[in-house]
């Protein structure tokens, strides 16, 4: 502190603060990051300054978890590449006519094809894809190059059927690494609300809060008594039994409402709406007191019997058409039809003959796929990620696999192939940067080898 009580301004360099640093993340900042990076400005710098540079930001994305020590023992100035050959000329030469020095003539030379450079320097940084950590990252089982990291060393990864809790540990071609599915869906989907965050509002926003969310419950437990009374069937106050269509039809309008509905409302209101659904097809299916009612051991038996009977329908139709001349026979054959509609599905005849379809095809496809995708997919407030489960926001920037890995997403497993290499045109470690910065951060990394 200087005299006087002022601070004395921190020497602080701008061109720190304005620097972009690209990280092995999904962040929506790394991909901001991404989005404005430039091209290494080599203008008024010094070899050395050149070399410093392309050394300090290609590090920056490549392997920045591990230290600089570490990196330098495990550089090796020899690239790994490979060159394609021509499968037709060495099925038919078997190289003796090269080895002799003859067979090169004019007459059988050929125009040479124009085949893209290799680009050898983009392989600097491959020892570091042989790393487990690095492997989890590029098989898209973690979020970040350092979540990979905490999953190694938490236990969370197997190698070869044994828990493996070292990070830095190396893989060699045909290792099989698995990963727990629980911390993949952690990583890969979207987050829970920060509470920390919450906690941190003002009093006013609080007790606002409080007030709607006790506004919903009133209204969501309004609204699943009316559901329930809707559902449920009082022999003693009414005769009358209720036409299961209305209660599929008011299923079918929940069901679109639920699956229109994106991620725009994840909290109270929306996971009580789908407890709601849930519960009035489990009442619906679980009337079973009388013979006609609709009843099923599953699912997929009741959807079955609806396709059934949706099948049944459309024969009758044709049939009443191949038969429309006939008036006689026309009203008996109207009458099973309606008979037999009935029967497949349970439900009591209803007193009107101009009676409309119960559900469509399409209809009951949606209705099948709102059932299913809440039984695959619930509601599960004990989990770490938000549910039901969706895909991270801006993840699909990064999606992509590289060729030395053979990745199955369904167990959360993938196979170290083998070590990656270079071709004409492609190089196959993935990096946001330049050959040109590469190659000279290749030459930094050369001194006193």
């Amino acid at each position: 502190m200087a005299r006087g009580g002022s601070f004395t301004p921190l020497k602080v360099n701008p061109a720190r603060l304005n620097m972009i640093k690209i990280r092995q993340s999904w962040s929506k900042y790394n991909l901001y990051n991404l989005s404005r990076a430039k091209g290494q400005d080599n203008r008024a710098r010094t070899f050395f300054a050149l070399k410093w540079k392309a050394k300090s930001v290609s590090r920056n994305y490549h392997g920045s978890q591990v230290r600089e020590g570490d990196w330098t023992r495990m550089f090796d100035r020899r690239l790994r590449s490979v060159i394609p050959m021509d499968a037709k000329y060495l099925a038919t030469n078997d190289g003796s006519i090269e080895s002799a020095g003859r067979g090169m003539g004019a007459e059988l030379r050929r125009p040479k094809k124009s085949t893209p450079a290799i680009p050898y320097m983009q392989m600097i940084y491959a020892p570091l894809e042989r790393r487990l950590d690095t492997a989890v990252f590029r098989a898209m089982f973690a979020s970040s190059i350092r979540q990979a990291r905490q999953f190694v060393i938490h236990g969370a990864v197997t190698v070869n059927g044994k828990k493996m809790k070292f990070p830095g540990y190396l893989l060699n071609p045909g290792d099989l690494f698995q990963v727990n599915s629980d911390r993949v869906m952690y990583a890969a989907g979207q987050p829970k609300e920060n509470p920390a965050k919450i906690k941190a509002e003002k009093q006013v926003a609080e007790e606002a809060e409080a007030e709607a969310e006790a506004q919903a419950e009133a209204a969501a437990k309004e609204r699943e008594e009316a559901i329930q009374s809707m559902v449920e069937k009082d022999e003693e106050e009414t005769a009358i039994d209720r036409d299961p269509r209305q209660v599929l039809k008011q299923l079918q309008a929940q069901a679109r409402t639920i699956l229109s509905d994106s991620r725009a409302d994840v909290g109270g209101k929306r996971k009580q709406d789908l407890r709601a659904f849930t519960r009035t097809i489990r009442q619906l299916l679980s009337q079973s007191k009388k013979g006609d009612s609709i009843h099923s051991a599953s699912l997929e038996t009741q959807f079955a019997e609806i396709q059934e009977q949706l099948r049944i329908r459309q024969e009758n139709k044709q049939r009443k058409s191949a038969s429309e001349s006939d008036g006689s026979s026309q009203k008996s054959h109207d009458a099973d039809a309606e008979t037999l509609e009935s029967k497949s599905l349970g439900v009591s005849e209803p007193a009107d003959d101009n009676t409309v379809t119960i559900l469509s095809s399409s209809e009951v496809s949606e209705l099948y796929t709102a059932i299913k995708s809440m039984n695959e997919n619930p509601i599960d407030d004990s989990k770490p990620y938000a549910t039901p489960w969706m895909p991270r926001d801006f993840m699909s920037a990064f999606a992509f696999i590289p060729r030395f890995l053979e990745v199955n997403h369904s167990i959360c497993a993938a196979v170290y192939l083998r070590h990656p290499v270079a071709k004409p045109g492609m190089a196959e470690v993935p990096s946001p940067y330049s050959e040109d910065t590469s190659t000279i951060a290749f030459s930094w990394y050369l001194r006193r080898r």
